[in-house]
């Protein structure tokens, strides 16, 4: 027999004999030594070549296949995760199955996202505080919160059924503040909860607010340090707060300086960014809001110096102060009533000229 004939033999009878192999180089998986790749039709690639996810649940992944100089390659629609392991397998006629693993390195990160601040501001609250804003430096994980937020007690001891845990938390567009209710039916008197419970808070008596380490953020990282916020408990507050007690100080015409609104309590911190309006002549006026002093005064500055004139602050009587009072009616009005259902569509003007 020829030499010529004979290598074509080897090599054949090599190819026939050679076990598949299945590799995955950048991020692509790929299936190398099998004669039958030049028949394969990538429509039916899928069966022979799939890729999963590998789990309890095995996903099979989506993607594109391709053949290219003799091999049956997959790329997957999306980029594959770091942490997680893939099953690539090779199943055909007359070949004993292959199975390969890989597993995506998980990139280690240092942790940088941490609470930068949590509203009501004060370290002295009230009896029937009503909410919790939690203000992170980045987006965080969801489904976490009521299992990484706690009270604790003046021994220490974590403090059960103080937060209204609800099906959907409630977080900004961004995931960056979330909102933590205290349980109404505990704080307002003559439910069942707060007869059996009492109040979540008692007067006289301090309390420590954590947020653990361990609560990932949006990339799965876990926050750069627990965040603890220690405060006491004073009188409980039953009465709206009074527009009539508020001092208005105007700036002058020609500066861009703030037009402020000085309030004798703190008010809801979230409600004061979005509650109140400053108009001229009907119309919006465009500038910047800003409420500090522990939630005591709201700054409003404009995008272009003001104009001589008069102005008006609107502020929706939905306004709440921290116990949930608001301008249009105490918290305890209605001890059946749904806090969800508290609307109102009033709006009180605050007149200021500028000169």
């Amino acid at each position: 027999m020829p030499t010529g004939k004979l290598v074509n033999l080897f090599l054949l009878l090599f190819t026939l004999l050679a076990d598949p192999s299945i590799q995955l180089e950048n991020g692509t998986f790929k299936l190398a030594g099998w004669d039958g790749i030049s028949t394969i039709r990538t429509g039916s690639a899928a069966a022979v070549f799939p890729i999963y996810v590998d789990s309890e649940a095995p996903l099979q992944l989506l993607g594109t296949y391709a053949v290219e100089a003799g091999t049956l390659t997959f790329t997957p629609r999306f980029p594959l995760e770091p942490g997680v392991r893939y099953r690539a397998e090779f199943t055909a006629a007359n070949r004993a199955p292959i199975v390969a693993r890989f597993d995506i390195p998980k990139v280690e990160t240092e942790p940088t996202t941490v609470v930068e601040h949590v509203y009501p501001s004060r370290n002295r609250l009230p009896e029937n505080l009503l909410k919790l804003y939690f203000h992170f430096s980045a987006p965080m994980s969801r489904g976490e919160a009521y299992r990484r937020v706690h009270l604790l007690d003046q021994s220490g001891n974590v403090m059960p059924l103080t937060f209204l845990e609800l099906d959907e938390e409630l977080w900004d567009v961004e995931n960056r503040r979330l909102t933590i209710l205290f349980d109404p039916g505990r704080i307002k008197s003559g439910l069942v909860p707060h007869n059996e419970l009492g109040a979540p808070l008692e007067e006289g008596k301090s309390y420590t607010l954590v947020v653990d380490r361990d609560w990932a953020d949006g990339e799965g990282v876990p926050l750069k340090e627990e965040f603890r916020k220690t405060f006491s408990v004073g009188p409980a507050d039953g009465e709206s707060p009074d527009p009539d007690t508020w001092k208005i100080t105007a700036p002058k015409a020609g500066t861009r300086d703030a037009v402020s609104i000085d309030f004798p309590e703190p008010l809801d911190h979230a409600l004061l960014e979005r509650l109140l309006e400053l108009t001229r002549n009907n119309s919006r006026v465009a500038g910047s809001v800003r409420v500090d002093r522990e939630e005591t005064r709201w700054q409003f500055t404009p995008r272009d110096p003001w104009q001589a004139g008069d102005y008006t602050v609107l502020v929706e009587a939905q306004l709440e102060d921290l116990s949930g009072n608001g301008l249009d009616r105490p918290f305890e009005v209605d001890v059946f009533e749904k806090i969800t259902e508290r609307q109102s569509s009033e709006k009180i003007p605050l007149p200021f000229t500028v000169r």
